[in-house]
């Protein structure tokens, strides 16, 4: 059984998307034991450096990530790779079989990831060329293994 954590920042503040998030992880359940790891993003304002921002929460997601280095990282941003839903089911059952390592998954907070979190990444993730809220990307991100277990799996989901 694969082994994913999604180190976030921020939670889910919304119901609805907590309602959308639990439902996924129970879906993933027979696939994937899924470990979400909140954690909380820090304050700004408009004067305030997006940079320095970005690196105090790169502190907390390297904290995060200890016990987690063996895992296959990958980060998701913006100007990351994008793959289509059958590509992506690829990778993941193409990496599940050569490792025996974990995945851990990181979400930013609204300034995206710090360059020092997506030099360790051991591959960076676009989930598209449009921009989502990190409480969506989440959820879409939680589909999308979903989705991808299915495709493995061959089950009737992604036509």
């Amino acid at each position: 059984m694969l082994h994913i954590s999604i180190i976030c920042l921020g939670k889910l503040k919304e119901e609805y998307w907590r309602k959308a998030e639990a439902e996924y992880l129970k879906r993933l359940s027979p696939f994937a034991k899924i470990e979400i790891i909140g954690i909380k993003e820090e304050p700004f304002g408009e004067k305030d450096d997006p940079t320095a921002i970005k690196i105090k929460e790169a502190e907390k997601i390297k904290k995060a990530l200890v016990g987690k280095a063996d895992g296959f990282i990958i980060a998701l941003d913006e100007n990351g790779e994008p793959f289509s839903s059958v590509r992506f089911a690829a990778k993941i059952n193409s990496l599940a079989g050569n490792r025996t390592a974990d995945f851990v998954i990181i979400i930013g907070g609204p300034l995206g990831l710090s360059d020092s979190i997506l030099k360790i990444a051991d591959m960076t993730l676009s989930l598209s060329l449009f921009t989502f809220t990190h409480q969506m990307a989440r959820v879409i991100l939680l589909e999308q293994i979903y989705r991808a277990m299915m495709i493995n799996s061959g089950r009737k989901y992604h036509y």
